[in-house]
């Protein structure tokens, strides 16, 4: 890519061409447990429902996430809107659907008695009334009973406005390096990352910019309640994010 090269999340094309090269080698490399993650999703699945065989992974990225939990269940799946992403989990997995589709209006034509969406991808929704979409159509895939684990995005009163990250990581024959702001942009907040990626084959950068609201509590709760759902919050420390996690379970499942 050329350098300088500014990168909407929203632009599906580009954020998989870009981003998905890279992904897996940031984030093994700061240290992701997703083995561990899985497993906190799996236990909190159980709780609710001991009988759970089948999960979708909502927004599933690269698929790090599916390699863990198709371990720890009889059938998965995958659903994410970017190419590039998609086409790096289905290598990985062979044999597990990774479909393409937005959280706001997939139809895969079956449930599932468990489902997660991580790494705060429900921050991606713009408006409360997205956020609404979202969680309807993950209820829809539900069986009766079925449970659904939601990684949230900051809050308005978390968020640090101004906040600077930096991270070097060294991996797969590359050096990578990245430097983050993130500023407060009326009901959102502004990431925008510059990485440089250097290796064999030369030195590029570029400019990765994402928006993601800053959902209050009781917009979660009242998106939960609306899409039939019965929702708790817990401050589940596995996934080291200090955002915790909302868990859900679909009504009539007689529990």
């Amino acid at each position: 890519m050329p350098d300088g090269t500014t990168l909407e999340a929203a632009d599906n094309a580009a954020y998989g061409m870009a981003m998905s090269e890279i992904y897996d080698l940031v984030y093994r490399g700061l240290g992701k447990d997703y083995a561990a993650e899985a497993a906190a999703v799996a236990a909190l699945v159980r709780a609710r429902r001991p009988d759970a065989v089948s999960l979708l992974d909502v927004a599933c990225g690269t698929g790090e996430h599916l390699v863990a939990l198709r371990a720890l269940f009889g059938e998965v799946a995958g659903l994410d809107l970017a190419a590039g992403m998609r086409a790096v989990a289905s290598r990985k997995l062979p044999g597990v659907p990774v479909h393409a589709g937005d959280m706001r209006g997939f139809a895969l034509g079956r449930a599932f008695d468990a489902m997660c969406c991580l790494y705060s991808a429900v921050g991606y929704m713009s408006t409360a009334a997205e956020l609404d979409a979202a969680l309807e159509r993950m209820a829809a895939h539900l069986t009766p009973g079925g449970v659904l684990v939601v990684e949230p995005w900051w809050t308005p009163g978390r968020f640090l406005d101004g906040h600077i990250a930096d991270d070097v990581v060294r991996a797969g024959g590359r050096t990578i390096s990245r430097v983050s702001l993130s500023t407060r942009d009326g009901g959102a907040a502004r990431q925008e990352t510059h990485y440089t990626v250097a290796g064999q084959d030369g030195i590029r950068s570029f400019v990765h910019v994402q928006r993601l609201t800053l959902f209050r509590p009781e917009d979660y709760a009242a998106a939960f309640r609306r899409a039939g759902l019965k929702a708790e919050y817990t401050a589940h420390d596995a996934f080291r994010s200090g955002r915790g996690l909302y868990v859900g379970v679909r009504e009539g499942g007689g529990r």
